[in-house]
């Protein structure tokens, strides 16, 4: 059976890893899904990412992390959806919690988180928000 959003999908193996505790989770490999792990690795929100394999295909080992016994990332939620795409412009991008979470954002150089974006003066997809 054939993913409609392999992104989302993605996201929900994280926020279902978190929920039970568990240290890493797997998912099948993309460089899209890549791309967005590295923005959450850079932004504090996982310990890392490795490929591995899965079977005929190649998989990703997501490693999550934990402060003080809670998981780091209390939301995750795509915005964007194959049925409703949502695009924003540098200076639009939403804030999530007033700028304590993040806003993943695909632009023409690369996935950004909204900072990023802003910094560099690039609109784009609006993939999905975090905190």
């Amino acid at each position: 059976m054939a993913l409609t959003d392999p992104l989302g999908d993605m996201l929900t193996r994280i926020r279902n890893g978190q929920r039970a505790r568990k240290d890493s989770v797997l998912s099948p490999a993309s460089k899209l899904r890549a791309r967005v792990l590295d923005v959450l690795q850079r932004e504090g929100y996982i310990r890392g990412y490795s490929e591995e394999e899965m079977g005929p295909a190649k998989g990703i080992r997501i490693e999550l992390k934990y402060f003080e016994g809670q998981p780091a990332i209390k939301h995750v939620a795509r915005v964007s959806k194959p049925g409703r795409r949502v695009y924003s412009g540098s200076q639009d991008l939403p804030r999530v919690m007033n700028g304590l979470g993040i806003t993943i954002v695909s632009t023409p150089r690369g996935v950004l988180s909204d900072a990023e974006a802003r910094e560099q003066n690039v609109g784009g997809e609006v993939l999905a928000e975090v905190f």
